[in-house]
């Protein structure tokens, strides 16, 4: 929340852009529709194609006649980290991660992206991913700016000393 004031930009926290979506998240305003049915048809594209991809991989073993545990070890290797990934980028959209932690997890997700892009295709349908955190941060915000400038209202030379 940056709490700049200039020409055209009103007095105190201005919300976050969030990925895609800009600001259009606060007023649900310029767009914010069109941008969720584009984002979550994007996520779910793009989680095809992963599956593609990883369709051709699984295929590729099994031409190459690595052997059933191999073939097997990726299935599941794939499957776990795509449920981690999922919970963990689902878990992302209502709380801030911690850093130490989200770069332990980098591998991770890295390889359960499938995980995060169904997350991501999921959250559009109901909200911009990340819409409900920011919103509470931005109200909590206003509401602090509005007790501060209320408490500083009136000029301070004109108040009666007891």
């Amino acid at each position: 929340m940056s709490d700049e004031t200039g020409p055209g930009v009103p007095a105190g926290p201005q919300p976050e852009p969030l990925r895609f979506f800009g600001t259009t998240w606060v007023q649900h305003d310029h767009g914010y529709a069109a941008r969720r049915i584009a984002a979550a048809a994007g996520s779910l594209a793009a989680a095809a194609a992963a599956c593609l991809v990883l369709r051709l991989t699984y295929e590729g073993l099994r031409i190459s006649e690595t052997g059933g545990i191999v073939t097997l070890l990726m299935v599941v290797m794939f499957t776990i980290c795509s449920a981690l990934a999922f919970r963990h980028t689902w878990d992302g959209f209502t709380r801030r991660p911690d850093p130490d932690r989200q770069a332990s997890l980098r591998g991770l997700l890295a390889v359960g992206f499938v995980g995060s892009l169904l997350a991501y295709f999921f959250r559009t349908l109901i909200e911009a991913p990340g819409e409900k955190l920011h919103r509470e941060e931005y109200e909590t915000a206003r509401k602090q700016h509005e007790k501060r400038t209320i408490r500083r209202s009136g000029n301070p030379k004109k108040r009666r000393r007891s």
